[in-house]
C-alpha cells in the first residue's frame, strides 16, 4: 500500500495536489491539447455517453481484476502511457515511473522524449513490464539503434508513434510561450512525418520484438497494421494533442475491433479516468486500456507513492463497480452490460472529477 494511503482517499485529492504543485506551463502541458480542444472533449464525451445495465444475484464474494499480457498476468488490465518530458513532473522522469509500475504490477510505456532515457528507466526497475516507444528523429540506422537498445535491456515489445506526422498546434502552450524541454534541442522531424508503410514491413523483416502501433483511428488503417504482422493496434488520438475535431476514442474502438478480428491484440488510450472508464472499454473487447494524465496526477502530487496511489484508487473503483455490474472479473463482461446513454455534464479535460468543481 502507498505511503500516501492516508493523505489521497480519492482520485480528485491528486489532481487537486498535482495542480496545486505545478507551474503553470506544465500544468497546461499536462491538461491541454490542440486549438479547440475538441478532440480532447470528445474523448470524454464518448465514455461519458455509455451507461451500465447492471445484473444482480450473481456471486460477486471473489472478485478478480487483473489482466493478461504477453502471457503474464498483470494487477490490471491497464498500462501507463508514453509521456514525454516526464522528469517536468517528478525529478526521476522514466526511472520514477518505471519504479511505481513495477511496485504496482502494470506495465509501462516509456517515451524515446524523456529522460532519463531508456538504459536508466530499465535499471531503476529490471523486474518491471516495461515497453519502449520511439519517435522516429533519425534515418533506418536511427531506429534500428533504439530497437537493439531495447531489446537489449529487456523491453517487452516496441512501439511506434504514427499520429505525429505534423506536430500540432497545442494553443495553452504557445499561449503560455511554454516549450517542452526535449522540444527545445529536438531535430530530425521530417523523419516522423516521411514514416510509410514500408517502413513498418522493413522493421518487421529485421526485428523479431512485437510491434505496436499507437494513434490508429479507423478500421481501415487497423486492417493494414494486422497485414503487417504488428502485435498490437494502439487506438489513440493522443489525448487530443493531435488532430482537432477528431473522434473520441471509444467511439472508434468497436470499429478497430471489428477490423483486426483477434489478428492481433487491442490498446485504447483517451481520458481515461476512472475505474467505471476502464471497464466501459474492456466490455467492448479491449485487451489494454492505457491512461497518460491520470498517472501524471499522481506523478505531479507525490512522485512514485503517488503514481501508486494513483493506481490504489483505481483498483477500488474496479472492483466496487466489477462487483455492482454482477461479475466476478472482466472475463465476464460484455456489451450486453452497455447501453448508450446522454451525459449529463459538459465535457472537459476534469470533468470525471466533479467534486473539484464543487470545492472538495
Amino acid at each position: 500500500m502507498s505511503e500516501t494511503h492516508g493523505e489521497f482517499l480519492v482520485l480528485h485529492e491528486l489532481v487537486k495536489a498535482a495542480r496545486g504543485r505545478l507551474p503553470k506551463g506544465t500544468w497546461d502541458y499536462l491538461t491541454g491539447a490542440t486549438e479547440t480542444e475538441t478532440t480532447l472533449r470528445r474523448n470524454r464525451m464518448a465514455l461519458d455517453s455509455v451507461a451500465f445495465r447492471p445484473r444482480v444475484l450473481r456471486d460477486v464474494s471473489k472478485i478478480d481484476c487483473s489482466g493478461r499480457l504477453f502471457g503474464e498476468r498483470i494487477r490490471l488490465p491497464v498500462a501507463l502511457a508514453p509521456i514525454g518530458s516526464l522528469e517536468s513532473f517528478d525529478p526521476g522522469g522514466g526511472a520514477t515511473v518505471a519504479t511505481a509500475s513495477a511496485e504496482f504490477g502494470v506495465p509501462m510505456f516509456l517515451s524515446s522524449v524523456t529522460q532519463p532515457g531508456l538504459e536508466a528507466s530499465a535499471k531503476a526497475a529490471p523486474n518491471g513490464m516495461r515497453i519502449f516507444q520511439l519517435y522516429v528523429r533519425g534515418d533506418d540506422g536511427f531506429v534500428d539503434d533504439h530497437v537493439k537498445r531495447a531489446i537489449d535491456c529487456g523491453y517487452r515489445a516496441f512501439c511506434l508513434t504514427v499520429d505525429t506526422a505534423i506536430y500540432s498546434r497545442r494553443e495553452r502552450d504557445i499561449a503560455s510561450r511554454f516549450v517542452k524541454p526535449w522540444r527545445q534541442a529536438a531535430k530530425g522531424f521530417d523523419f516522423q512525418a516521411g514514416l510509410s508503410w514500408s517502413h513498418l514491413k522493413r522493421f518487421r523483416d529485421k526485428w523479431d520484438i512485437p510491434l505496436i502501433l499507437k494513434g490508429i483511428a479507423t478500421a481501415e488503417d487497423a486492417t493494414i497494421a494486422c497485414e503487417h504482422g504488428v502485435a498490437a493496434v494502439y487506438v489513440s488520438n493522443h489525448g487530443g494533442r493531435q488532430l482537432d475535431h477528431g473522434r473520441g476514442s471509444l467511439d472508434v474502438l468497436p470499429e478497430v475491433i471489428d477490423a483486426v478480428a483477434g489478428r492481433a491484440a487491442v490498446y485504447i488510450d483517451g481520458s481515461f479516468s476512472r475505474g467505471t472508464d476502464i471497464i466501459k472499454a474492456m466490455a467492448l473487447g479491449a485487451d489494454l486500456v492505457v491512461v497518460g494524465r491520470l498517472f501524471l496526477y499522481g506523478l505531479a502530487a507525490a512522485g512514485r507513492a503517488g503514481v501508486v496511489r494513483v493506481l490504489e484508487l483505481l483498483e477500488t473503483e474496479i472492483t466496487a463497480s466489477l462487483g455492482l455490474l454482477g461479475v466476478d472479473g472482466f472475463a465476464a463482461l460484455d456489451k450486453t452490460y452497455l447501453h448508450q446513454a446522454p451525459p449529463v455534464r459538459t465535457p472537459h479535460v476534469l470533468s470525471a472529477f466533479p467534486l473539484i468543481e464543487e470545492g472538495y
